[in-house]
């Protein structure tokens, strides 16, 4: 679990993660020491990640969809490992809900999502139903979580 100094220090590296152990100990006054330690052990038992977070058009994925897929509930793990080997998925949840696999995708163009809908999906034979709703605006993307 976090303490309130572990939310601290994570509320800082939330905002910006490449700020100095020494600014956070600064702005909490305490050690970089302490800093330096409690990043390490958040780190190591995988309560934070610290990463960068690529933009899709980056790599001209300029379309992002979401797909709800319905599967036989006995092949669910095998339709969910299937997906998660796809450079194009960058998300996959087995949820409670009328389809069982939530999926989010980048696609280059419209050409690549039917190139994934038509080629790739009806190769999972488990999968019986595929509702896709494609992201026309994003209003809200953030990676902090209220702690």
């Amino acid at each position: 679990m976090l303490d309130e100094m572990d939310k601290r220090i994570v509320r800082l590296l939330q905002r910006n993660a490449r700020v100095p152990n020494t600014e956070i100990a600064r702005t909490l006054n305490v050690t970089e020491t302490t800093v330096r330690n409690r990043v390490s052990r958040l780190l190591d038992e995988g309560l934070i990640e610290i990463v960068a977070v690529l933009d899709p058009k980056a790599v001209e994925a300029n379309i992002s969809a979401f797909l709800a897929l319905t599967v036989h509930q006995s092949q669910a793990e095998q339709v969910a490992e299937s997906l998660r080997e796809r450079s194009e998925v960058r998300y996959v949840a087995s949820v409670l809900a009328r389809a069982q696999i939530l999926v989010e995708a980048f696609f280059r163009d419209h050409e690549h999502l039917l190139a994934f809908h038509t080629g790739f999906l009806p190769t999972l034979t488990a999968v019986s139903s595929v509702e896709t709703s494609i992201v026309l605006r994003v209003h809200k993307l953030s990676y902090e979580w209220e702690i």
